[in-house]
């Protein structure tokens, strides 16, 4: 390759990479995003004080944001053109934020595949939505069995705790009929007292058979 050659290479690279620089840097007209100048602010070279005025753009002056740079737009209007500082712009009727002014005009710029582009005029970051922990479910205990008088676990009833003996139920002899147990206890019943010709229940039962009206002594275990 001649060296002729190679500088006229070297010039369509640099102008390919210049034109690539020109298409991130300013968006197309078609993508520019509304905003309002909120007071009186110097229209610059360049986005920063230390470039030069160029114009000056009054409160209420409509105009296309085509950019942002830190905080610093770059808007088209009637007038020159160039770039404003964003504390002085509104997006869709509300404040910008100076730090990250191209979020509230829906700028996002840049990828793997070269410019991307999205506008949304006055799309705020939303904060996270912090939701608090569920509590934790409580398994219910069961740690009585209770006898009643009725089967279905009906009528008048009493309940014991694991551990609990009656020797002679008294008043209760010859009248339990059923026997609510959710907790999985060892219930055994005995047709007579001092727990002699027993039957063992680790269920609920809504009726007790041939034990129906036939207990005279309960262990609990």
């Amino acid at each position: 390759m001649n060296r002729h050659t190679r500088k006229m290479l070297l010039n369509i690279a640099t102008g390919i990479a210049v034109a690539a620089t020109a298409a991130v840097v300013f968006l197309p007209a078609a993508y520019a995003a509304p905003g309002v100048v909120t007071g009186n602010v110097n229209v610059r070279s360049g986005p920063g004080t230390n470039y030069g005025v160029v114009d000056v753009a009054t409160r209420g002056t409509q105009v296309d944001v085509q950019r942002c740079q830190g905080s610093w737009c770059y808007v088209t209007k009637p007038g020159p053109d160039g770039w404003v500082s964003a504390s002085y712009l509104s997006a869709g009727g509300r404040p910008v934020n100076p730090s990250q002014p191209g979020l509230s005009f829906g700028f996002t710029i840049g990828g793997p595949n070269g410019p991307q582009i999205s506008i949304g005029v006055g799309n705020q970051p939303q904060p996270p939505v912090i939701r608090p922990p569920r509590p934790p479910v409580i398994q219910p205990v069961y740690d009585e069995v209770c006898f009643f008088d009725r089967t279905s676990f009906r009528g008048t009833s009493f309940c014991m705790e694991s551990g609990d003996s009656i020797r002679n139920l008294g008043d209760w002899t010859d009248r339990i009929s059923s026997i609510e147990n959710r907790g999985g206890l060892q219930v055994q019943v005995c047709s007579e007292s001092s727990y002699r010709n027993c039957r063992t229940y680790t269920t609920s039962a809504s009726s007790l058979g041939d034990f129906d009206d036939y207990v005279a002594s309960i262990r609990v275990r």
